[in-house]
């Protein structure tokens, strides 16, 4: 089990002066990237190699996000890894080691010119070792694409959406679906759940839409990401919100 603390800054604030659901994913990859480093396999050492890890799916349950300059410390592990990917586990805790979030992701080992799945290489499955402890029993749903919403924007892919691997930054898509959520649920509720899927790529330039439906259950809520100039379908959610503490 790797574990790294965070001070939560200014920036990473949002209206409510707590961390931002993109925050706490950010904070989530940049652990993933110093656990890699930590065995002598940096991003940016795989990315020479032409290989990178994509996240297929994920979920996120928060029972509350950091304050300002609030230390937390996030522990990451492997629970389980096959000849293409592995499923990262996580737990968010507090100064007092509180657990007061966890995630799951199931990361893809990628080719980047090819753009198909490369095996892990044998050195970093010797050097992480699997603890099959899980931070999150629920296992992602498969979520259906919807086809219209209630809600709905627009955005361009822009090359700053990008990231080292030419693929659109998966906390982008997040941000996306933010913005189709209703202002009287961003404004008075915090992001509880979210468990997300990425199916397909949006493409530089290209326009892409994000739909959101409200669910059957109280607040919560159906996304889909489509890239408008392919008609591709790149990612679907669900997200659950609760009123502020």
């Amino acid at each position: 089990m790797f574990q790294k603390q965070f001070n939560l800054r200014y920036f990473e604030m949002g209206q409510h002066g707590v961390a931002t659901p993109v925050t706490i994913l950010t904070l989530l990859e940049e652990a993933a990237a110093d656990h890699c480093l930590s065995i002598g396999h940096s991003l940016y050492d795989l990315l020479e190699k032409g290989i990178g890890w994509v996240l297929l799916s994920g979920r996120m349950v928060m029972e509350r996000y950091p304050r300002y300059k609030e230390k937390i410390t996030i522990k990451t592990w492997l629970s389980e890894v096959r000849t293409f990917r592995g499923t990262r586990e996580n737990l968010i805790l507090d100064e007092e080691e509180n657990i007061i979030g966890r995630a799951k992701g199931l990361w893809l080992f990628f080719d980047i010119k090819r753009r198909r799945p490369k095996r892990i290489f044998e050195d970093i499955l010797k050097k992480w070792t699997i603890n099959t402890d899980k931070s999150i029993n629920e296992e992602t749903q498969k979520i259906e694409p919807l086809e219209s919403a209630l809600y709905r924007n627009e955005f361009i892919v822009h090359r700053y959406d990008m990231d080292s691997n030419e693929h659109v930054n998966n906390l982008r898509y997040l941000q996306w679906a933010m913005e189709s959520i209703p202002d009287e649920i961003r404004d008075h509720c915090y992001l509880h759940t979210i468990d997300g899927h990425f199916v397909g790529e949006a493409h530089y330039g290209h326009t892409v839409e994000s739909l959101t439906e409200p669910d059957n259950k109280e607040k919560t809520f159906m996304h889909t990401i489509r890239d408008v100039d392919s008609n591709q379908v790149c990612s679907t959610a669900i997200t659950i919100w609760k009123d502020h503490k």
